[in-house]
């Protein structure tokens, strides 16, 4: 019997942990009224008290450390953690973070809001790199789908835990989907032909929610084929189709605003109940969107449902969702509770910070060494770094705030101690601004001001050591570091005859100075009504990093990018090189003293092919976090192997790249897969202060079928006199392919770390479906027969081992004319994917409607063909359609205005004569309109 002592409402059904969850989700999703489950779609969802269901809040930003909580442990950025290729490590780090965030739950308060800080972790970031100037380059883990999901399905792991019934943190996944480009991200299209969305795009994200570890997914800001994401129909065919065997269903979240978006900017619907209806039957389960005022969206969807737009069991369905992740991560259990008894003293442990040391360091890349690495502190007792980061740390936008920072200088001091001195020359200028009209000094004080490319400087107060800010107009040294979605730092001198205007990058507007009251505020809106400011150079700051060189034994230059400055949520790079103001103090740096290394620190990859030819070392990491300057010190020192691997190709400087829009990585030639001509240092590349063998490649079988395996095995030896760390990667390429293959593809791989003169004999075992392609004649996966080579290497750009490998199995049928879905193109010119309907369905269109747009399908079986019918919508009423073959032209029809984009007909023609045999088709599209599908009948 129930004691009358306990609450009414504790004795519910869903309240009984020995109930199945799905009964309990069942029962209290009964329980709540229409008004009530409504309201729950919103991130802020509110509490039910009736019920004791407490409020809940979706999102804890967790990328690399828990961020905007306040001080956390701070890891490297995703990149960096990608550069480390070590699984195990990345869990690990994964694993602190979730502690942490339990922590901020449990004793930490709300940093928004009220209730607690929310348990969900928007993380980890699977988009992948394919384009160096992205500027949310830092939050991705590679340019490879394999990598990417490898390092993701980690990373997801370590958030939720092992425990067998509770998550430690519910892992979501961003962003679904094809998101690379910032400049315009919410208005424009990824178009992806659907070999590139299955063999690239998709490929990141499936095997990490087939795995079970991934709880939800946020879908991205971009359109994909004229589609915005939150509406798009692969939440549902292609996310939620993977997580079905794992028993649990994906929590599906809107990025902030981006519901909003959907009317305004990218009038994709009329008005908001529309959109708001369309994203939530496409299957996004809650809107982020207006902040905490959840009245204006959760008022658009009661709409939607008054306007049967929507259903009820449309809302449950979402609901159901957000309570299932509620009931796994323990809200209705506290008293089974398994992480009740981590303490606030875990954020910043000191297993933590030596943590976020390992990671730091394994995240280290030796892109080049003639030698000089590693430093001798015997022979090379003073050091001289120098550069605008050889003594800062930056935070990124999704970064912790760093409980400490340890610079590369102050590094290098703490590991050489009295052994060696290090002198600090970051090579800025220090000037001083006087007013014409008043006379003053901007600020009353000198400024130390840096060049980060492009003309955009930061201002930092010599007195204060804080950076300049707009404040409202108002101007003040008063910020001791750049971090705000807005940046108010960034200033240019625009030189003006023999004076400079300062003018502030967010706002473009100038400084002037009020005759009356020598008041400075940033409010002229064109050069001529400025101030001008006599600039004097009071320090040189070449000058000074050139004699800090001189008296050196070695040089170490730290260069790079600081995270909200050029390239970074909503700012795309326009290129790849370096800095001008810092390849000249480089430049200047080692004509003076030759035994420079570089070391960059970024976020993406710059253009070293200035460096890679006249320096004898060149190093990468990414903004590395607290302990980013111990771990550099540390691979700069010998005291650790460099044992970081490039996650990304690094392109050169002339070589020129792809339209950032260009999502097509077969034809526009993107990533190590595609990319033909040799780039500076090659996706998988980093070298080692030892010497690593490959040898003994031994497979199980040269032969094999679809749908088999192939074990294989090859021997790593340390053949050098330190311990270090090797990555041992897996290609496979098609020889021959009748379809355009990459030229490798990343199979698998496997960080080792191996004593002098040790040797390890490794093994594989390599699924067929690894070397599956997208059939777009069939729309499935097939593995080809044919043959094909396995390669062991230690970089996309330097293969050690080969063994043949032949797929027995029949020959790939001819693609079927009866229908063809027109997307399903082998090879396009002049054609962009659009949406075919707002809810489902590509199409193409001519991307410049002045020329002919080009469609082949390959090998295609007209047999008997003796009529050819298209699907259609045109606003053109002068467009038509045309089939050929080689030999001759099929059909050219005319296309009819049809109305709009969305009303679709039926156009057909006789052909002159029966049609025999395979043929390569190509369909060409003169004008605008769109095509969805065609189909050759025969006679009856």
């Amino acid at each position: 019997m129930v004691s009358e002592s306990v609450p009414a409402v504790d004795r519910l059904p869903f309240r009984d942990p020995a109930l199945p969850t799905r009964k309990r989700i069942d029962d209290l999703l009964a329980r709540l009224t229409l008004d009530e489950r409504i309201a729950m779609l919103h991130q802020y969802s509110p509490a039910v008290p009736r019920l004791g269901v407490d409020l809940f809040r979706t999102g804890s930003e967790a990328l690399h450390g828990v961020a905007w909580l306040g001080p956390a442990t701070v890891f490297p950025q995703a990149v960096g953690l990608g550069a480390t290729w070590d699984e195990e490590l990345v869990r690990r780090v994964a694993e602190a973070t979730s502690v942490e965030l339990r922590a901020f739950h449990y004793h930490r308060p709300a940093a928004v809001g009220t209730g607690r800080n929310s348990l969900q972790a928007w993380a980890p970031v699977l988009n992948l790199l394919r384009d160096p100037r992205w500027g949310r380059n830092e939050e991705g883990y590679s340019e490879d789908p394999v990598h990417t999901a490898r390092i993701g399905t980690a990373f997801c792991r370590g958030l939720t835990g092992d425990h067998h019934r509770f998550l430690r943190t519910a892992p979501v996944l961003k962003h679904f989907l094809a998101y690379n480009n910032e400049d315009d991200r919410c208005v424009t299209s990824s178009g992806l032909r659907p070999r590139v969305l299955q063999e690239y795009d998709l490929a990141a994200f499936r095997p990490v929610v087939a795995s079970g570890a991934a709880t939800g997914a946020m879908a991205g800001y971009n359109l994909v084929n004229g589609r915005p994401c939150h509406v798009t129909p692969l939440i549902g065919t292609e996310l939620r189709r993977w997580a079905e065997p794992t028993g649990h269903e994906l929590f599906v979240v809107s990025d902030a605003e981006a519901p909003s978006n959907l009317v305004d900017p990218e009038h994709y619907f009329d008005d908001h109940a529309e959109s708001h209806a369309a994203a939530l039957k496409a299957g996004i389960d809650s809107f982020t969107d207006h902040g905490q005022d959840s009245a204006v969206p959760i008022g658009r969807l009661r709409e939607a449902l008054e306007r049967g737009l929507i259903d009820e069991e449309d809302v449950n369905r979402a609901v159901r969702r957000q309570l299932e992740i509620r009931f796994r991560l323990g809200e209705f259990d506290p008293d089974l509770d398994p992480y009740a008894t981590i303490g606030p003293e875990v954020i910043g442990s000191a297993e933590h910070r030596a943590l976020a040391l390992r990671s730091a360091t394994e995240s280290v890349v030796l892109l080049r060494n003639e030698g000089l690495l590693p430093l001798d502190a015997g022979s090379t007792p003073r050091i001289a770094v120098i550069g605008p980061l050889a003594d800062m740390v930056c935070e990124d936008w999704y970064s912790g705030t760093l409980p400490y920072e340890v610079t590369v200088a102050s590094g290098l001091r703490s590991v050489l101690g009295e052994s060696g001195e290090v002198v600090v020359a970051d090579g800025s200028d220090r000037v001083a601004l006087r007013s014409r009209t008043s006379g003053e000094l901007l600020g009353k004080t000198p400024f130390d001001v840096v060049d980060w490319g492009d003309g955009v400087l930061t201002l930092r107060s010599v007195e204060s050591g804080r950076y300049l800010s707009l404040q409202d107009t108002s101007l003040a040294a008063d910020q001791e570091r750049i971090k705000s979605w807005e940046v108010r730092e960034t200033f240019r001198l625009v030189p003006v005859e023999d004076s400079v205007l300062l003018q502030n990058v967010l706002t473009g507007r100038y400084a002037v100075v009020d005759p009356v009251d020598g008041r400075v505020t940033v409010t002229a809106q064109s050069a001529d009504a400025a101030e001008r400011w006599e600039r004097e150079v009071l320090r040189d700051g070449t000058a000074e990093a050139l004699a800090a060189a001189l008296s050196a034994d070695v040089a170490v230059v730290v260069l790079g990018n600081h995270p909200l400055i050029h390239g970074r949520e909503t700012e795309d790079r326009t290129g790849i090189g370096l800095p001008a103001a810092q390849d000249a103090l480089l430049r200047a740096v080692a004509e003076v003293r030759p035994e420079t290394a570089l070391v960059v620190m970024s976020s993406y990859p710059y253009a070293l092919d200035w460096a890679d030819e006249h320096l004898p070392a060149v190093m990468w990491t990414s903004h590395g976090g607290q302990e980013t300057g111990r771990a550099l010190a540390a691979v700069l020192l010998g005291e650790a192997d460099p044992g970081g691997r490039l996650p990304q190709t690094w392109y050169r400087g002339r070589d020129a790249l792809p339209n950032p829009l260009d999502y097509d990585i077969i034809k526009a030639g993107w990533t190590y897969q595609y990319h033909r001509a040799a780039p500076l240092y090659p996706f998988g590349h980093g070298l080692s202060y030892t010497g690593f063998a490959h040898r003994d490649l031994i497979l199980s079988s040269d032969t094999a079928t679809p749908g088999s395996a192939i074990d294989l095995s090859v021997t790593l030896a340390n053949t050098g006199t330190r311990p270090g760390s090797d990555v041992v990667q897996l290609y496979v390429r098609a020889l021959g392919a009748r379809y355009e293959a990459p030229l490798l593809r990343l199979a698998d791989f496997r960080k080792v770390a191996l004593a002098p003169s040790e040797s390890r004999v490794l093994s594989f075992r390599l699924p067929l479906d690894r070397l599956a392609h997208w059939d777009v004649a069939t729309g499935a996966f097939a593995v080809d027969p044919g043959a094909y080579e396995v390669l062991v290497a230690r970089s996309a750009g330097d293969v050690v081992l080969t063994a043949p490998l032949t797929v027995v199995g029949p020959a790939p049928s001819p693609r079927a004319g009866r229908h063809v879905i027109a997307a399903d193109f082998d090879d396009y010119d002049n054609v962009t994917l659009v949406d075919a309907t707002r809810v489902t369905g590509d199409a193409v269109t001519s991307a410049d409607a002045d020329r002919p747009a080009t469609l082949r399908f390959a090998r295609t079986d007209l047999s008997g063909a003796v009529r050819v019918e298209a699907e259609v919508s045109s606003e053109d009423p002068l467009a038509r359609l045309e089939f050929r073959t080689d030999e001759r032209v099929l059909a050219e029809l005319a296309v009819p205005a049809t109305g709009g984009r969305y009303e679709w007909t039926t156009i057909s023609a006789a052909l002159p004569s029966p049609v025999t045999g395979v043929h390569d088709l190509q369909v060409v599209l003169h004008g605008s309109f769109r095509l969805t599908s065609f189909r050759f009948s025969a006679a009856e």
